[in-house]
């Protein structure tokens, strides 16, 4: 194979997360992402290195026995969101199965013995509780569009008007504020030029209560376009840039645009936040109210939990409980199936978000302390005690790393729930070095979950227990938890 040779091929196999094996007709062999196994596609080879070949997908030549007639949803293989669409569910668990038995098969000794398999969503549409939506167009100078990146492009954007991942309201949201802005030509901010005004959309909404806000992410400067009077030097169509535009005029038009939809759930809040970073990311340099609150309610396990815009929460609510529920019971089991015996006990939740697992077990521990970077997630934990009226919960911003040379109590248990890339080598031997007994491990993904206990292994802890929730139908994504015990030495 040479660089840049289209070549067509069948996909064998499919690791975590979505990176397939395919077998080309000339019998090399080579990774392509965003396929599903027993797909003839062809691709663009990009790089040869020996054993590390990669393609670009370029076009399916042949569906995979594996795959429905009609997927799911209309934006299948033209949105780079769900990989899945294809596939009935049933089918999913199994690729996710047996993608989690070749990760682990070799780190975890006895690992079908303890594998206790993949568990569904309580709901595989309609389920996703967060969504960023990106500003955009499909083509140059094309209209704009309010949605996902097209699949395997990092500038062209797709609008998913009947994305099924998401619930009516959240399309109606999504429809309503492309009208809004595509009828005053509102720029969108180009990621070459560093120019233009809109830039995200992002719509949270509780499953449980229906409350929902929305939040548009904007640069500072506001512009419009139009058609210039003077053509490009072959007759083109040039456009150009106006500024000078009242925004606080805009940004109340397009709110009340937003509160004169109807709703199943609530609209409780309607933000406007800056963000003058270059990179494509959301982040909050300031945000304003527009309408009604920052903030909303989700309900997880008889607890409520106040949810800000950019603040960590499960985007999959129910699933949350499957998992949660799952990790709780790991715990029972590590405590001979009486979740009393952590009365009297100091029970750390690293990585811990907005405290939502820490919550879950304040009841039966004596104290609960969590420890999280983010300091807007740390605020909203201890609002979230608050209002559960848990008065034995410490949460503590900062890395864990440093933070938790700084707590003076020593724990009893521990739970980590650490970002994807898991947790720093040297912030997981001082968490080894307090020499629990037992401690539960929720990992975002698997791979990252398989590198670090190797070295929890080969310091002493044996897993006794594991499973996965998927909490992503019709994606290649899946949560992991593992239960693991200190091996008493003779």
């Amino acid at each position: 194979m040479k660089k840049g040779q289209l070549v067509e091929g069948v996909v064998t196999r499919v690791d975590f997360p979505n990176k397939g094996i395919v077998m080309t007709d000339e019998g090399d062999r080579l990774t392509v992402k965003n396929v599903i196994e027993g797909q003839r596609i062809s691709c663009i080879v990009k790089k040869t290195r020996k054993d590390k070949a990669q393609g670009l997908f370029r076009e399916l030549i042949e569906k995979s026995p594996l795959e429905m007639d009609e997927a799911a949803c209309p934006h299948s293989g033209i949105c780079g969101g769900c990989a899945y669409q294809t596939l009935d569910y049933e089918t999913q668990l199994q690729i996710k199965d047996g993608q989690m038995r070749r990760i682990f098969e070799n780190v975890i000794p006895d690992f079908d013995n303890l594998f206790e398999g993949v568990i569904a969503s309580p709901v595989q549409s309609h389920y996703r509780n967060k969504m960023e939506f990106s500003f955009g167009d499909a083509m140059k100078d094309g209209p704009l569009e309010l949605g996902m990146h097209k699949r395997g492009s990092f500038y062209d954007i797709v609008t998913v008007s009947d994305c099924q991942i998401i619930d009516d309201d959240m399309r109606k949201v999504l429809q309503a504020t492309l009208e809004y802005f595509s009828e005053r030509n509102i720029t969108y901010f180009h990621k070459m030029r560093h120019e233009g005004y809109l830039r995200h959309l992002l719509v949270r909404k509780a499953v449980k209560t229906g409350e929902m806000i929305v939040d548009l992410v904007t640069s500072s400067g506001v512009s419009a376009r139009k058609l210039s009077d003077n053509p490009g030097p072959d007759g083109e169509a040039v456009w150009e840039n106006v500024t000078g535009i009242d925004e606080a005029e805009l940004l109340n038009g397009w709110r009340d645009a937003l509160m004169e939809l109807k709703y199943e759930g609530k609209l409780v809040g309607v933000l406007h936040t800056t963000n003058d970073r270059d990179g494509d990311v959301v982040e909050d340099q300031g945000t304003e109210v527009l309408y009604g609150q920052s903030y909303f309610f989700e309900e997880l396990l008889g607890l409520k939990f106040k949810i800000t815009p950019f603040s960590f929460f499960q985007t999959n609510s129910l699933g949350a409980e499957v998992l949660y529920s799952k990790a709780r019971d790991y715990i029972s089991q590590s405590l001979d199936g009486d979740l009393d015996k952590l009365n009297g006990k100091v029970l750390f939740d690293l990585y811990s978000g907005t405290g939502t697992i820490a919550q879950i077990m304040a009841p039966v521990a004596d104290k609960v302390v969590g420890v999280e970077i983010v300091e807007e997630a740390v605020e909203a934990a201890k609002i979230n005690a608050m209002e559960n009226g848990l008065d034995n919960c410490e949460f503590l911003a900062g890395d864990v790393l440093k933070v938790i040379d700084d707590i003076q109590e020593k724990p009893d248990y521990i739970i980590l729930d650490p970002p994807r890339d898991g947790i720093n080598p040297k912030a997981l031997k001082k968490i080894i070095d307090y020499g629990v007994e037992n401690m539960v491990y929720i990992s975002c993904k698997p791979t990252s979950l398989a590198r670090d206990l190797e070295m929890l292994q080969e310091c002493g802890y044996v897993v006794k227990k594991i499973s996965c929730v998927d909490m992503f139908p019709g994606t290649v994504h899946c949560e992991t938890v593992c239960l693991l015990s200190k091996q008493i030495l003779q």
